[in-house]
């Protein structure tokens, strides 16, 4: 039987890993990507969205048929739920938003005839219970041009081609919209479904893609060194207890 302050020291440790994996590995991202156009043939929709968690399709809006479809498990399991009935309703409401934006911008300067089309994508992210990152990314015609840090209130100008969407980083009440939408709405939904769906969902693999604020990134770093060096010193103090631990009942033996 291991001695008591071996066996404490275990448990501390355990309890280590069990927090450093609650915090470090545990992150997941929601996106909605939104298709606007400022005109659409007959019987095709002027706006499309396309949500998905951690890459999984999850959920297809389009303005033709006016209705929220959800997209195999992960759409089927949150149907009922209070954040689906309000996603629903806000996904009319800022793809109306955006298209009202369409007549002021121009084409992209390769391309060659036709008015514009926006692509906007939301997203969102939530890791140990908590937002760590909320953003926004505005394409004309394809090519990226405008990124929202929502977490710093940030704009970063990327691209923009000659169509008059880099404005948009001077107008403070359009900033303070998308800041509710991606701080507040996207992310009450999603802490809303991955109480549906936390079982169904690995930890991503990889690091975010997401911007995340710069007091949260500190506040990682500092997690982990702390968190890591007190793992390796409960290591070795473990491995410390059961050679004495050896030696003794060798010396008595």
């Amino acid at each position: 039987m291991l001695p008591t302050s071996h066996a404490t020291r275990l448990l501390l440790l355990i309890l280590q890993l069990i927090k450093l994996d609650k915090t470090l590995g545990n992150a997941h991202s929601l996106c909605l990507d939104l298709t606007i156009k400022s005109q659409s043939r007959p019987g095709q929709p002027w706006c499309e969205v396309q949500g998905s968690v951690d890459t999984k399709p999850f959920l297809h809006y389009d303005t033709d048929s006016n209705e929220v479809k959800p997209l195999g498990l992960l759409g089927k399991e949150v149907t009922a739920t209070k954040a689906w009935t309000e996603l629903s309703q806000t996904l009319a409401e800022v793809g109306q938003e955006l298209r009202m934006m369409l007549p002021v911008l121009k084409p992209h300067k390769n391309k060659t005839r036709g008015p514009p089309t926006l692509q906007a994508e939301l997203c969102c992210r939530r890791e140990a219970e908590r937002c760590t990152g909320a953003s926004w990314q505005f394409s004309v015609d394809r090519h990226t041009a405008l990124l929202l840090d929502a977490m710093n209130m940030k704009w970063t100008v990327i691209s923009p081609g000659d169509t008059g969407i880099e404005e948009w980083e001077n107008d403070q009440v359009l900033a303070e919209y998308f800041r509710k939408t991606s701080v507040g709405d996207c992310n009450h939904w999603f802490q809303e479904f991955l109480e549906h769906w936390e079982e169904r969902l690995e930890p991503e693999p990889t690091a975010p893609t997401l911007l995340s604020s710069d007091n949260e990134q500190s506040t990682d770093l500092q997690l982990m060194a702390w968190v890591i060096p007190s793992i390796f010193v409960s290591l070795v103090l473990i491995g410390i207890t059961i050679r004495n631990h050896r030696r003794s009942r060798t010396t008595q033996g």
